[in-house]
């Protein structure tokens, strides 16, 4: 678990200068909230927390792909996140996907979209270009039960959606690749604003 502290920059994203993104490893139990991680400085409100970004998680393995590619070790919380994880398939993930994680019950909302604080945290000007080729963009999640998560806890994945559409294909269809964008019709549990975005570009697409 990692929670955020408050970073002054001028690449930070809101208007006051101030961001979150720089996360950091903490022991104890942290209390898993509807609308966030308790202590978690976020400063970009119009992008980032909120209900259907309450929690995002990344995965260990990617982080080890992105230490390599860059030559630099990056410690847990590096890319943001609160959630660090190993031996979960985060990118694989599909939409409404269910984790029991400690005393807290989340759920897969939509990929995190890449921006130019996060560039500027790492001093990679084109981090965003290369994290979306990457197409590993790591998980927002829905608390759908608040309670306690620490270090450690166990995710048990309780329940998946039959529409199979996953994090990757999502993250891939509003990016790369948008010959994919009928799938993304088909998961009714992506939030309203994505769902949108789909049909807006897949009537440009046919109009």
């Amino acid at each position: 678990m990692n929670v955020g502290n408050v970073t002054e920059a001028t690449w930070a994203g809101d208007a006051s200068g101030r961001s979150g993104i720089d996360k950091r490893p903490v022991d104890a139990p942290v209390l898993i909230h509807a609308g966030g991680v308790t202590g978690d400085f976020i400063g970009d409100r119009a992008n980032h927390g909120g209900p259907e970004k309450a929690v995002y998680a990344y995965a260990e393995e990617d982080t080890a792909w992105w230490a390599t590619d860059l030559g630099r070790t990056i410690r847990p919380g590096g890319f943001g996140e609160n959630l660090t994880t190993y031996a979960v398939d985060v990118t694989g993930a599909v939409i409404g996907e269910q984790w029991a994680v400690g005393e807290v019950q989340l759920q897969v909302t939509m990929p995190r979209t890449p921006c130019t604080t996060f560039a500027g945290f790492w001093g990679v000007p084109d981090l965003v270009r290369r994290f979306t080729v990457r197409a590993a963009p790591g998980a927002y999640l829905r608390v759908l039960r608040e309670g306690a998560v620490g270090a450690g806890d166990p995710i048990e994945i309780v329940h998946r959606p039959a529409h199979g559409v996953t994090l990757g294909e999502v993250f891939r269809a509003l990016t790369l690749e948008p010959a994919l964008l009928p799938r993304l019709l088909t998961a009714d549990d992506l939030p309203g604003p994505v769902l949108e975005k789909a049909r807006r570009r897949l009537g440009q697409a046919t109009g």
